[in-house]
């Protein structure tokens, strides 16, 4: 599978931003999806993850309730939904296919990224 982000960009906070990641390959719809994100110098962390089937999701505390993941297999993509985005989400964003786990190992193939800029 080959994935490609992009959807980012720089906004104000409060504002949102929705990225993408498109796959490549009809074997989509057999992974978990997620998105991370890695700050310079910092580990890469987890934010989303959602089933193959799209049924389950799981966030990271610090965006529930204001990032939502979704996913059209039809499509082969999946979107991060990101409202009330503050400062502190400024960073590279990235997709990722894998297994539905929170852990960056748990994940096969990854995006190139996309950057996030939220400005205050």
């Amino acid at each position: 599978v080959q994935l490609q982000a992009s959807g980012g960009g720089l906004v104000q906070a409060g504002g949102s931003l929705r990225p993408s990641c498109a796959a490549s390959g009809h074997t989509f719809s057999s992974y978990a999806m997620g998105w991370f994100r890695q700050a310079p110098g910092k580990e890469r962390e987890f934010v989303a993850m959602i089933t193959w089937n799209g049924v389950n999701t799981d966030y990271v505390h610090s965006v529930k309730g204001r990032f939502t993941i979704s996913r059209d297999n039809a499509k082969n993509t999946v979107d991060l939904q990101m409202n009330s985005l503050k400062p502190e989400d400024t960073t590279v964003y990235y997709c990722a296919a894998g297994a539905y786990r929170r852990e960056v190992d748990g994940y096969a193939y990854w995006g190139q990224g996309t950057l996030v800029t939220v400005s205050s």
